[in-house]
Formats: C-alpha cells, sequence, structure tokens
C-alpha cells in the first residue's frame, strides 16, 4: 500500500514558466523512478513573504501531491534534489505525509496575481484629494 506525500515549494519570484515545466517534469522523473506517482502539481502563485527568505520578499509557491510505495527511499531522493539539484530554483521546501482519512481538499489564499490591483477604501472621499493635491492646494484642504 503507497502513502501520499505533498511537497510545498517555495521558488525565487522570478521563476519562467518553461522553468516551472521543467521542475514539474524533472519532480516527476524523481517519482516515477522511485516506483511513485504524481498524483498532481500545481502553481498557487506568487506571494508576499513574512520575511526575506535569500534577499527576496516575495516568492513563487509549488504544491505537488505524489504516491510512495513502501519500501523505497523516494522521499530522501526528493530532499537531496531540492538541496542539491534545485538549489538555485527552489528557495524552501517541506515534505509531508497526508493523513489517509483526510479529504485532500484545502484552501488556499489569493496570491498577488489574483488580487485586485488596489486595496479598497485607499481612495476615499475626502482623503485622496489631500494625497494627490499639490503643495499650494494641501494647505487649502482640510483633512480629518
Amino acid at each position: 500500500m503507497a502513502k501520499k506525500y505533498e511537497a510545498l515549494m517555495l521558488s525565487m519570484p522570478e521563476i519562467t514558466s518553461d522553468e516551472a515545466k521543467n521542475l514539474e517534469m524533472q519532480l516527476d522523473k524523481i517519482v516515477r523512478a522511485g516506483k511513485g506517482t504524481t498524483v498532481s502539481f500545481e502553481r498557487w502563485g506568487k506571494y508576499r513573504l513574512a520575511y526575506d527568505v535569500n534577499k527576496n520578499e516575495y516568492g513563487v509557491y509549488f504544491l505537488m501531491r505524489f504516491d510512495v510505495p513502501k519500501g523505497t527511499n523516494l522521499v530522501q531522493d526528493l530532499k537531496t534534489a531540492f538541496k542539491v539539484k534545485f538549489n538555485n530554483i527552489v528557495m524552501r521546501d517541506m515534505i509531508s505525509v497526508l493523513d489517509p482519512k483526510q479529504p485532500l481538499t484545502y484552501q488556499r489564499p489569493r496570491s498577488l496575481e489574483e488580487a485586485p490591483a488596489r486595496e479598497e477604501g485607499f481612495l476615499k472621499e475626502g482623503r485622496s484629494s489631500a494625497f494627490f493635491a499639490s503643495a499650494d492646494e494641501r494647505e487649502d484642504i482640510d483633512v480629518e
């Protein structure tokens, strides 16, 4: 019986679609070489990080789910690949075992590519005029 795993990866913010496809193909190749099967590979999107990672304020997350048969070193092979082969693309990685009793659904937050361009309420009446006014006009504006 195979165990289900997932690998969450944080890549460089400048990753191209070709590099992402190559990453997916190389990881799938490692999984198949270890007699496993790739269930899914998803690009979650670009997010602002809570703290800088390798001097980057942003990163692109990927989630890969895969099945691993018992008696293989597939998880260790993936960890080694992240450290050696993909160290210039993947900044952080985490591989975890999935609970077979739990559903495979998850709720991910909206990425920067999906979020609205402006925060709601930024240009409210009365407040935006002072922001965009010239120096002479600002003296005449009463801002709360």
